[in-house]
C-alpha cells in the first residue's frame, strides 16, 4: 500500500507571517521550533536548581545560549542542503532555493548566532565556555550526516541532548552526583528526539533513497523507520522513569514524585497519539505528529519538573 504524504509544492508548517527581514530569519531556521528542546534544557536548570543557586540572570543566559545555537545550527543545515531543498518539492520554497534570503545573509546570521553562544557561554561559566565549541562543532555537523550515515536522526538527538546537560552545568559548573543521572536524562532527550526525527523524514524516504542521501526510512522504509522510531520512544521513557525514579525529594517526596511521575505519564500518552497519527500508509498528519505532539511533551515534562521542584523547595 503506498503511503500518503503531504502535497507536493506544499511549504513547511509553523512559519510566522510578514515579509521583513526579522521574520525570514525566523522562517528560516523555524523559529517556533525552538519548543522542542528548550523545555529540555529548562528541566536540566531546574533540576540543577536542587543543589545549586539559581540567578535569574543564569536562566536568561541559557536561553539565550541555545536559543542562539539552534538558530546557528538549523540556518547551517539549510545553508548546506540548500541545492538538496531545491530539488525537493516539499523544501523547494524554504528561503534559500526560493531567493527570500542571500547566502551573505545565511552565512552572517550563522557567524552571529554562533558567536553570541560562546559569549552566552562565557557569561554562564568557565566549564560552559570551555564546551562551547564542542557543543557547536556537534550540532553544526549534523548538517553533513545523510551524505554518510543513515544514522543521522541520532547524531541530531545527542544534539538536542547537549541542551538538558548544558542548562545543569550552566548553574553547577560541575556534572550530576550520581554521575549517570544526568547521562539518562541526555539518553531520555536523545531517544525522543531521534525517533521523533524519523517520524519528520518519512515525507522525504523516496526523494532520499533517489538522491543517495542517507536516513533510516531511506533504508529500512516506512514501516522499519515507525518501528524503529516506536523502539526509541519506548526507550525515551524508560530513561524518564530511571530520572523520576532517582531525584531525590526530601520532604516532599510524596506530592513531588507523584508530579513528577504524572509528567512521565502525560509523555507516554502523547506518544502513544504521536504514533496512531503517523501510520505507513498514511502520512498525512507528519506535521502535526512533528510538531504539535512533540511541543507538548517537551512542555508538559518540564511543567511537572518544576512543579516537583516548587513542593521540594517548601518541604510540602
Amino acid at each position: 500500500m503506498t503511503a500518503v504524504a503531504p502535497p507536493p509544492g506544499a511549504r513547511d508548517g509553523q512559519l510566522l507571517a510578514g515579509g521583513s527581514l526579522a521574520v525570514r530569519l525566523a522562517n528560516f531556521v523555524k523559529l517556533p521550533h525552538t519548543v522542542f528542546a528548550m523545555p529540555f534544557a529548562l528541566v536540566g536548570v531546574v533540576l540543577a536548581s536542587a543543589v545549586a543557586p539559581l540567578p535569574a540572570a543564569t536562566v536568561g543566559w541559557v536561553v539565550v545560549a541555545f536559543t542562539a545555537a539552534r538558530f546557528a545550527a538549523m540556518a547551517f543545515n539549510r545553508l548546506v542542503d540548500r541545492d538538496v531543498d531545491a530539488l525537493n518539492p516539499r523544501t523547494a520554497q524554504r528561503e534559500l532555493p526560493a531567493g527570500t534570503l542571500t547566502v551573505g545573509q545565511a552565512r552572517a546570521g550563522i557567524a552571529g548566532a554562533s558567536l553570541l553562544f560562546v559569549v552566552a557561554a562565557w557569561r554562564l561559566n568557565p566549564l560552559c565556555l570551555a564546551l562551547s565549541p564542542v557543543a557547536l562543532g556537534w550540532v553544526l555537523g549534523y548538517s553533513y550526516t545523510k551524505r554518510f550515515t543513515r544514522w543521522c536522526h541520532l547524531w541530531l538527538g545527542l544534539g538536542l541532548a547537549i541542551a538538558p546537560v548544558g542548562g545543569y552545568l550552566a548553574v553547577t559548573g560541575s556534572w550530576s552526583d550520581p554521575w549517570w543521572r544526568l547521562c539518562v536524562l541526555a539518553l531520555a532527550v536523545l531517544c525522543w528526539s531521534g525517533g521523533f526525527d524519523m517520524i519528520y523524514a518519512l515525507q522525504d524516504e523516496g526523494f532520499d533513497r533517489a538522491h543517495g542521501l542517507h536516513s533510516v526510512p531511506a533504508a529500512f522504509g516506512v514501516r522499519g523507520a515507525i518501528r524503529i522510531a516506536r523502539g526509541l520512544h519506548v526507550a525515551a521513557v524508560a530513561c524518564l522513569a530511571a530520572l523520576v525514579a532517582s531525584q531525590p525529594l526530601g520532604a516532599a517526596g510524596g506530592a513531588a514524585a507523584a508530579a513528577l511521575w504524572t509528567g512521565v505519564g502525560v509523555v507516554v500518552v502523547l506518544l502513544l497519539w504521536e504514533h496512531r497519527l503517523v501510520r505507513a500508509d498514511d502520512l498525512s498528519r507528519v506535521d502535526a505528529a512533528f510538531f504539535t505532539m512533540n511541543g507538548l511533551i517537551s512542555m508538559s515534562f518540564l511543567a511537572a519538573v518544576v512543579v516537583a521542584r516548587v513542593l521540594a523547595g517548601r518541604g510540602a
